[in-house]
């Protein structure tokens, strides 16, 4: 047999480099995050078995073929045995890794748990979902009696579960007056300007209702002039204003239009947002619908930290963008659980406005059970 380990920057990209060099048979063993000292080579070390190939020399004139079978069959037995007992070691490794109230789980459960946790779900959090969704789906001592690898009513059960525990409301503005006024923050880079044409195009302009474009952004070099660009393609209106008092006069001064969007600078992780004036205005203004744009390919803890500096701006929901970049789904579901704000839409590309989702449980159900970390899980 051939045991070995192979390592990329995803789960899917390693177990593809070792199908192509040890074939399709080859069986998964485990699959986990690279450990410190090879994290160089990759993010994800996947090890992968296989049945070494035949290169013995010719057999010789008058040679016994049966005993050359014979041999081949022992040889046949002894891989199917090892290939037990390596997926006896998986299940085992895998149980011994979950918390106490998991490693009792079926095996369902256990499959479910390393599912969640590789697409970055919390431990904690994974373990209540994987817990629930046994109870859903009958729990007990029969459940845990079962054998087989996939069970249908589980899986219905786990996905039902989970979208139980996604908060999403694709929606902009509050109430009802007019104007709809919806302000977009977020870090550097997150995408709030494309995000805000996108919305403009398909909540503004399809449904043929009168927008203006504001834009508060003199910090980054030409951003007030691309979101010009962009107005002026739509047809739409735009405005530059330099401070918070301008931003509220020129709100003021445009009651007849049905959405205005405002565009804001994005702020680093050494600004203080608390005791920005934007912050300050923004989250004393219950006219105004304020959604915090992160990127879906930040790391989990990351995620949390931005959401948590963000938090001055009292952002009522949060709209995930770059969709297309991440196989991790996880942290969009911890965010939701810890801060109780739900998902708005998320963004699955660069395209203007084709590129734009509303958020929806069970989409987000989908993408967090059949991401890079499911795939994974689902070939081993």
């Amino acid at each position: 047999m051939k045991l070995k380990s192979y390592f990329a920057n995803t789960v899917e990209d390693a177990m593809a480099l070792a199908r192509a060099e040890l074939g399709p048979e080859a069986m998964l063993v485990n699959s986990r995050k690279a450990s410190l000292d090879a994290r160089h080579l990759g993010a994800y070390e996947v090890v992968f078995v296989s049945e070494m190939p035949d290169v013995a020399s010719p057999e010789p004139p008058g040679s016994v073929i049966p005993s050359k079978r014979s041999h081949n069959d022992r040889l046949t037995q002894q891989m199917s045995e090892l290939k037990r007992e390596l997926e006896g070691m998986r299940r085992t490794i895998t149980r011994s890794a979950l918390a106490p109230g998991v490693r009792d789980a079926s095996q369902d459960g256990s499959a479910a748990y390393h599912v969640l946790t590789a697409n970055e779900v919390s431990p904690e959090l994974a373990r209540e979902i994987v817990d629930a969704a046994e109870v859903r789906s009958g729990g007990g001592s029969k459940l845990r009696t079962l054998r087989r690898t996939e069970n249908a009513e589980f899986q219905r059960a786990l996905a039902e579960e989970l979208e139980s525990r996604l908060l999403v409301q694709a929606s902009l503005g509050r109430g009802e007056g007019r104007p709809q006024i919806v302000a977009f923050v977020g870090p550097p880079g997150c995408g709030k300007t494309t995000t805000l044409v996108k919305l403009a195009v398909h909540y503004g302009l399809a449904a043929r209702r009168p927008v203006l474009l504001l834009s508060i952004d003199t910090y980054r070099v030409a951003a007030a002039e691309q979101l010009r660009a962009y107005a002026n393609i739509l047809g739409v209106g735009f405005q530059l204003v330099e401070t918070v008092g301008a931003l509220a006069q020129a709100i003021e001064e445009n009651p007849r239009k049905a959405m205005i969007f405002v565009d804001t600078p994005g702020l680093s992780m050494a600004d203080a947002a608390e005791e920005s004036p934007l912050s300050q205005f923004l989250s004393t203004r219950p006219d105004i619908d304020t959604q915090l744009v992160v990127s879906s390919s930040m790391k989990s803890a990351d995620l949390s930290r931005v959401v948590d500096r963000f938090e001055a701006f009292r952002a009522q929901r949060m709209i995930f963008t770059r969709v297309d970049e991440t196989g991790s789904f996880g942290p969009i579901l911890n965010e939701t659980a810890r801060t109780g704000k739900p998902v708005s839409f998320f963004t699955t590309g660069q395209r203007i406005p084709e590129d734009l989702e509303a958020a929806t449980k069970e989409r987000l159900a989908e993408l967090i059970l059949r991401g890079t970390g499911g795939e994974a899980q689902s070939a081993a």
